[in-house]
């Protein structure tokens, strides 16, 4: 008699599994063809803005993560770009004189110089006078999205253990995952030395990742469907991630924001009125494994505390 609940269950698993894989590849992690970038224009200040962005001309580029798709208002559906992204919120608080978002789902630190279909390199947006660039890159080039799949499709197999973290652990030890990290320094420092050759006089801040999975190493199968020791294990590979972002900003005459440490808290794994990061299903407009508006906010203040407390190069 139980045999058909345990096949209802695996079968419920796997529906799962397919939709995350085609959720975060299809919707954030893939871009599709359509119509080229249009950078927002000029941003004048606003009742929101400052003094403090007066004159400043700001460069946004990033991934999915910075673009923020699905959230309302989409400005350029071919990049999954909302204009109430971070930077659209940044510069709308600074008061910015221009303002070009080239941010675009699926892009990956390649993308900094390749066109992504039919939209120009990132780098392209700059320019001598540009004095305020952001850039957050990285997690396209250690795979997200087939990380994400991958791990869920695993879970089946062992839903109290690791087989996550078992599967990227070669028989020495060596987790790929960690390395793979490591071989992504040399192409965010490639990044960051071209921005500053195209707008030597800008202020460059590098932005983290935010806070994707409980803090605590618990986990909300199956809404988020990984195995319970995986959680642990995909928390510390985002934490060694940003850190690697932030080892390589500071080698490279930039600023690093964290965004991980006021998103603690806030995971997928939080009901639907507190989290900031959307799981499978999302609740609000946003990608699955994605920041909702409420993310982006969040992003956008740590950016902002940056400009203000931090200091440039």
């Amino acid at each position: 008699m139980n045999r058909p609940t345990q096949y209802g269950r695996a079968a419920s698993r796997r529906r799962r599994v397919t939709a995350l894989a085609a959720a975060v590849s299809g919707c954030a992690l893939v871009v599709t063809s359509g119509a080229p970038v249009a950078a927002h224009g000029a941003v004048q200040g606003t009742s929101h803005g400052t003094s403090h962005g007066r004159g400043t001309d700001y460069v946004a580029l990033g991934d999915s993560y910075t673009s923020g798709p699905l959230i309302p208002n989409q400005v350029d559906a071919n990049c999954a770009r909302s204009d109430r992204n971070y930077p659209s919120l940044v510069a709308a608080e600074r008061g910015v004189s221009t303002f070009k978002d080239v941010s675009c789902g699926g892009a990956t630190t390649e993308h900094m110089w390749k066109a992504q279909g039919t939209n120009p390199p990132q780098l392209d947006a700059l320019r001598r006078g540009t004095d305020l660039v952001t850039v957050q890159i990285g997690g396209n080039d250690i795979g997200f999205g087939s990380i994400i799949s991958t791990c869920a499709a695993l879970s089946s197999q062992d839903l109290s253990g690791d087989p996550c973290r078992r599967h990227y652990t070669s028989p020495s030890g060596a987790d790929r995952l960690a390395l793979t990290i490591l071989g992504a320094a040399p192409e965010l420092a490639r990044v960051l030395r071209a921005v500053h050759a195209r707008a030597p006089h800008a202020r460059v801040l590098v932005v983290g990742y935010p806070d994707l999975l409980p803090e605590d190493g618990s986990g909300c199968y199956p809404s988020v469907p990984f195995a319970a020791k995986d959680f642990p294990y995909l928390r510390d590979t985002g934490k060694r991630l940003n850190l690697m972002m932030r080892v390589v900003a500071r080698l490279n005459r930039a600023e690093y924001v964290d965004t991980y440490g006021p998103t603690v808290g806030h995971d997928m794994c939080k009901d639907p009125a507190v989290r900031w990061i959307e799981p499978l299903q999302p609740a609000s407009p946003a990608a699955p494994a994605h920041p909702n508006a409420k993310g982006e906010e969040a992003m956008a203040r740590a950016v902002l505390k940056q400009l203000r407390t931090g200091h440039g190069r």
